[in-house]
């Protein structure tokens, strides 16, 4: 284990530059694994049921994170299956358009692309039973394009999917073990997919393979009865980067023989869902960029406060195109 807070990013930190910015057919540096759906929300915040303009986005945990870290500067792919429907199309072209290779997408032509839909304020509407994505398996594994990549980011939704999912999770973390990669892990329990009692011991078991882990300190209490992130860190002793959120009041990362906190920003919210997203991001551009860690959790921070100012899970980059429609 190498010294200090630099555990997970002295291997990343050699070879960034030849991952960042480097022509086409370059290894991502990041790759993110996980289902991504159509999203539908108010274009200028409100409720659902009243609004007159709709934005038809993007939305999945993982490749939020992808085009967050591609918006930062570095190369990322994302990886996942999505119906061969208009609107798995769709969602390829958007995450291209924010400089995420999709290449290696598997368009399904039997099963649908999930749509889901936003009510600022008021929580989310998932339509994605028997999706495209809910059908990742094992024999997805191989396909997974993880030559040259330093960091594979996942979550713990893939594993609430399915039972076919969750075991394509398991092994693609194996595989990414055996072939050197990094793996960074949010929990992000869904409680829309399943139940704390159901969810808590497989994501514990995802959570303790990982090199670093993201985790509320709110959803680890729910699942796990660990208040603080003191406590929680006592639970994940063994996992060597382990970053805690805490919602507006800010976040910690653990490592082995330290610990930083951050204050939060303060942000008028519009809407909170994919902020924890953003800060994935955010952090991950600057373990990529060799930063300490309170530089990370600033740098999470900041990303997450930009998102937390819009109805979308992203980011409208001012010198990129962003390929998002308004419905009327």
């Amino acid at each position: 284990m190498s010294d200090s807070y630099n555990d997970v990013a002295a291997t990343t930190a050699r070879g960034a530059a030849a991952g960042a910015g480097t022509g086409a057919g370059a290894p991502a540096a990041l790759l993110a694994v996980g289902e991504t759906m159509a999203m539908v929300a108010p274009f200028a915040g409100g409720r659902l049921a009243d609004a007159d303009q709709f934005r038809l986005d993007a939305g999945g945990a993982e490749s939020n994170v992808a085009a967050h870290v591609a918006a930062l500067g570095h190369r990322t792919a994302w990886f996942s299956r999505l119906g061969d429907d208009p609107l798995g199309h769709r969602v390829a072209s958007q995450l291209a358009h924010r400089q995420v290779d999709v290449a290696a997408v598997v368009f399904d032509e039997q099963h649908p692309t999930g749509v889901y839909f936003k009510d600022p304020g008021h929580g989310v509407s998932y339509y994605r039973a028997g999706s495209a994505a809910s059908r990742l398996s094992r024999a997805d594994v191989d396909v997974v394009p993880l030559a040259g990549v330093r960091i594979l980011h996942l979550s713990g939704i893939t594993a609430a999917l399915s039972p076919s999912a969750a075991a394509f999770l398991d092994g693609i973390i194996d595989r990414a073990h055996t072939e050197g990669v990094l793996v960074s892990f949010d929990v992000n329990h869904r409680l829309a997919l399943w139940d704390c009692a159901t969810a808590a011991g497989i994501l514990e078991s995802f959570a303790r393979r990982a090199d670093l882990v993201f985790t509320g300190r709110d959803e680890a209490e729910s699942l796990w009865g660990t208040v603080t992130p003191a406590e929680i860190r006592a639970r994940f002793s063994d996992v060597p980067e382990l970053v805690i959120k805490d919602g507006d009041i800010g976040a910690t990362v653990y490592l082995a023989d330290a610990e930083f906190f951050e204050p939060s920003a303060v942000v008028d919210v519009v809407d909170v869902v994919g902020a924890g997203d953003a800060f994935a991001g955010g952090y991950l551009a600057a373990v990529f960029d060799g930063a300490p860690p309170p530089e990370r959790l600033r740098e999470g921070h900041r990303r997450a406060a930009l998102t937390l100012r819009t109805t979308g899970d992203s980011i409208a980059e001012p010198t990129s195109q962003t390929n998002e429609s308004v419905l009327q």
